[in-house]
């Protein structure tokens, strides 16, 4: 009789790519995701604020913990997307957001995970698909703290905040263009 192969467990990563909002909007509706959070990581303060961390003074970067399951959307591919929209060569900036609670980072929950971002982040610099050297940083996650309520799907609440409007809209326009296989379907 033959057996079925078992599904993976899900997975847990820590991505961290300018503001929260943009990575948050932009998972939320990915196949595969089972939940996105934003919060603050990588930092010395404990428990930091959101006003806390826009000074700069904490250490942490704005991030989402996303859960996924792996046999719907595997690593590169949360990897893919995350590569493609933010901008990974910009240190400590995305845009108009400066500072290092912006920095380009990826925070993975294992060793097995930490090698496979190290080895897809090696392929990407190989393949020289950037102009610039890529400087997204790459540590276990360390020192996490959830961001507060308000901040948590952010663009879905306030589609039509400068800021959203301006900044998330357009990347969310590139991820349904280019990622739209990967999209759930409507209701």
């Amino acid at each position: 009789m033959p057996t079925s192969a078992l599904p993976s467990l899900p997975q847990r990563i820590t991505l961290a790519g300018g503001c929260f909002w943009c990575l948050d909007a932009a998972y939320r509706p990915l196949r595969g995701v089972l939940r996105v959070e934003c919060g603050y990581s990588n930092g010395h303060a404990l428990n930091p604020s959101y006003r806390d961390v826009c000074t700069g003074r904490t250490g942490h970067a704005e991030v989402v913990r996303l859960d996924f399951d792996p046999d719907v959307l595997p690593l590169d591919t949360v990897l893919a997307v995350f590569f493609a929209i933010h901008d990974p060569t910009t240190l400590n900036r995305q845009g108009n957001d400066v500072g290092t609670q912006y920095r380009s980072g990826v925070y993975p929950h294992d060793a097995a995970q930490l090698a496979a971002v190290r080895a897809y982040v090696q392929a990407l610099r190989a393949q020289n698909l950037f102009t610039d050297p890529l400087v997204t940083e790459i540590e276990p996650e360390t020192n996490y703290s959830p961001a507060e309520a308000e901040h948590q799907d952010y663009f879905a609440h306030h589609p039509y905040q400068g800021y959203c409007a301006a900044v998330i809209a357009p990347k969310l326009d590139k991820l349904r263009k280019h990622y739209a296989a990967l999209l759930r379907q409507p209701a």
